[in-house]
């Protein structure tokens, strides 16, 4: 049996503004009701020639082998237009990325070693299907080796609108789209005073989340002149719908004026009856008031609002939760130091205190010059009297007692604290992950890109 993606424009129209504010306040719940969502991608590539996977491939691996093998684990597909896009099972999804870049998009669960069991099995599967058909996976934020051309497009089609618009906006929207993997945290807030203060920290910190994951020195088979090169594209994809959102740091900042920041940005579709009407460009504003030229006299209904809050791509994103989007893709063990990082500042009052006095008095300029700098520099970006290191130090050491505070222990009595362990080499030597794979690069590699679908594979 397979399903589909819901076909769009159900339910009642929307009648007022205030049914938009009320969609992210659904989102508040009792601290005891928190739970941790963990996304990641990660590229598909043929393991006799190093080349992209294509959706279709005839005899060779391919996206859909892929994820036909992963029904007989339980997968439910997900179809649009005859092709499985998506796969669901018990609260979790996968689904593809414009050039076939593999997401989990993990359940909602209670603890970071949930999480880590869960990026455990989900890598076995993954691994066992690509092992059947010629397959591998790599773990980094920009594809290391395949140009613009090389690279396939996944068969659905918001992508092609997407596709068609990126050039209008920004210089590097198709590099975001084709060449990017991200690892993402979803996290919970209790009230609209604390999704604020949880928005700021995580914003703020996002530049430092970026150096410490930095995975992405590769473009083209050589080096970028980046640590995180995904980073960086996104300082130039749509600055209309990315970025550091200094309004989140204004007195009174709340739902409504997210809500409002949401309704100016430019729209990309509208859906209806399976069908993607293009809107690139469009205002949901007009289509409040049934002006939106693609469906003259209609208003919006709640999904609507769902799809068009689910194309912005700010460093941190409100729905009815908050996504932390500021790493690269990287190997397992980051897969789970991510979530526990953020769960570590954000779940524990005192740690989110001490956080919030940490960052409280950064300057919209400094935050934006982390951010441009992390992306180039990591650790060793320049901050005030010292380094991004510097802060890092502080900060790792406040997530830490935030872990420790909760006392979410495994059968071994470990707690969740031991997921920073690896942050913690990265923090005392000031070197991240692209750091050692340049190293490699330019020393036993002998400057060849091919040892890299070996180092960084799952």
């Amino acid at each position: 049996m397979s399903g589909t993606y819901n076909p769009g424009g159900e339910g009642a129209p929307v009648e007022s503004l205030d049914q938009l504010t009320a969609y992210f306040a659904a989102g508040c719940k009792p601290e005891a009701g928190f739970r941790i969502g963990t996304e990641h991608e990660k590229f598909g590539f043929a393991l006799e020639d190093h080349t992209p996977l294509p959706y279709e491939n005839g005899g060779g691996p391919s996206v859909r082998k892929m994820l036909e093998g992963l029904v007989a684990f339980g997968w439910t597909p997900i179809e649009e237009e005859g092709h499985v896009v998506a796969l669901k099972r018990m609260g979790a999804s996968i689904t593809l990325e414009p050039g076939g870049q593999f997401e989990l998009s993990g359940a909602p669960l209670e603890t970071i070693h949930e999480t880590c069991a869960e990026v455990n099995g989900h890598l076995r599967e993954v691994r066992e299907v690509a092992d059947r058909i010629g397959a591998g996976f790599l773990g980094l934020g920009f594809s290391p080796k395949w140009s613009l051309e090389e690279t396939p497009m996944m068969p659905k089609a918001r992508y092609k609108l997407m596709k068609a618009y990126m050039p209008k906006v920004g210089t590097m929207g198709h590099q975001m789209m084709f060449r990017s993997c991200t690892v993402q945290t979803n996290l919970d807030f209790a009230s609209e005073a604390d999704m604020a203060k949880k928005f700021r920290v995580s914003l703020a910190l996002q530049p430092l989340a970026t150096a410490l994951f930095a995975n992405s020195p590769f473009k083209d088979g050589g080096l970028n002149g980046f640590l995180s090169y995904r980073a960086h594209v996104w300082t130039d994809t749509d600055n209309n719908r990315t970025g550091m959102l200094p309004f989140v740091f204004d007195e009174g900042f709340g739902f409504e004026q997210y809500r409002d920041w949401a309704l100016d940005v430019p729209m990309y579709f509208v859906k209806r009856n399976n069908v993607y009407l293009d809107a690139t460009g469009q205002s949901f504003r007009d289509f409040l008031d049934g002006r939106l030229p693609v469906l003259p006299g209609e208003r919006p209904v709640l999904s609507d609002w769902e799809d068009h809050l689910s194309t912005l791509f700010p460093e941190v994103r409100l729905k009815t939760f908050l996504e932390m989007r500021g790493a690269d893709s990287g190997p397992w063990n980051t897969l789970c130091a991510l979530p526990a990082f953020w769960v570590g500042l954000l779940y524990d009052s005192t740690a989110l205190d001490a956080a919030w006095d940490l960052v409280k008095d950064w300057t919209a300029e400094e935050r934006t010059a982390l951010r441009l700098g992390a992306a180039r520099m990591g650790l060793k970006t320049p901050f005030r009297s010292g380094t991004l290191q510097d802060v890092a130090r502080e900060v790792l050491a406040i997530s830490r007692k935030g872990l420790n505070a909760r006392k979410r222990l495994n059968g071994h009595g470990e707690n969740e604290s031991l997921f920073l362990d690896d942050l913690d080499e990265i923090v005392k030597t000031g070197r991240t992950r692209a750091e050692d794979l340049i190293a490699r690069f330019n020393g036993d590699w002998g400057g060849s890109i091919e040892p890299v679908f070996t180092e960084a594979a799952y």
